[in-house]
């Protein structure tokens, strides 16, 4: 029944483009800019860790508004098992509820009914038919939907961010809007600069004296904006998470407790994920 739930609720939302793709061209109206925050990611699940890096990005940024976008398929997870976007969605929406500028999104939602009602299995792989979510894509259709004025934020952890130049298109996705890069211990702001497509990238005489100067502060070059935001990151693992709960070890140091309830009401994470971890 729940499950049923969850399918209405999604088709029902899905009817309602503004309010569920982010609500932003109604939340914008009357308002002359507006920054918001995009924040991509399977969330399998949502952690303390994504909630951390999104508060702390809309405090230190002025973010009127974080849009959640859970990835239907995401590019380099093609091969892998994945929740269905169904309990993500869901458990997204749990998590950010008490955060009135945080709003789950269907961008990358599946695009048909039969799709949705494949994800009766928790931990159900991605059906092969399924389309591959691309960032660049995800960005400039939301783009289509703010003002001119409005100032589109990319919300991304360091560890991600080193494989940027992989990315499609990625140059093209760095110019459409700035960069907030969650840094973390142990990166340089050369780093950073060497994680850039070859034809953004500095030449290495210009990066080579930051090899010792931590990832912080702006990075603005021709066609690239990026804010280093330090002091954020979390020594947390979805995977980790997958493991605990697959042995059904509680979750609560790591997760909200909706999700962590959520979690074990629907009995994710037994099965195809309990192999991934030993605690």
């Amino acid at each position: 029944m729940l499950q049923h739930d969850l399918q209405h609720d999604l088709q029902q939302r899905r009817s309602n483009d503004d309010t569920n793709r982010g609500n932003a061209e109604k939340v914008a109206q009357g308002i002359s800019k507006m920054n918001i925050g995009f924040f991509g990611g399977t969330f399998d699940p949502i952690h303390r860790g994504h909630l951390a890096l999104a508060q702390a990005a809309a405090s230190r940024y002025a973010l009127r508004q974080v849009l959640f976008v859970p990835a239907n398929v995401p590019p380099h997870k093609q091969k892998h098992p994945l929740t269905a976007f169904i309990h993500r969605y869901a458990m997204v929406a749990l998590a950010t509820q008490d955060e009135r500028g945080f709003v789950p999104s269907l961008l990358e939602a599946p695009e048909t009914t039969a799709e949705l009602r494949s994800a009766g299995q928790p931990s159900a792989a991605v059906p092969a038919r399924a389309e591959v979510n691309y960032s660049i894509d995800t960005v400039r259709r939301l783009k289509q939907t703010l003002k001119k004025s409005d100032r589109l934020f990319f919300l991304i952890g360091m560890d991600a961010f080193r494989d940027i130049a992989k990315w499609r298109e990625a140059r093209a996705l760095l110019g459409e809007c700035d960069f907030i890069v969650a840094s973390r211990p142990g990166f340089s702001l050369r780093d950073v600069a060497e994680s850039l497509p070859e034809d953004l990238r500095p030449p290495a005489a210009v990066t080579r004296p930051f090899h010792k100067q931590p990832a912080t502060g702006d990075l603005v070059l021709p066609g690239v904006s990026l804010h280093l935001l330090e002091g954020v990151h979390q020594s947390v693992s979805a995977t980790a998470i997958r493991g605990a709960a697959a042995q059904g070890k509680p979750l609560a140091r790591w997760l909200d407790p909706r999700v962590a309830d959520y979690i074990k009401k629907q009995g994710l994470y037994r099965g195809a994920f309990a192999p991934f971890v030993r605690l």
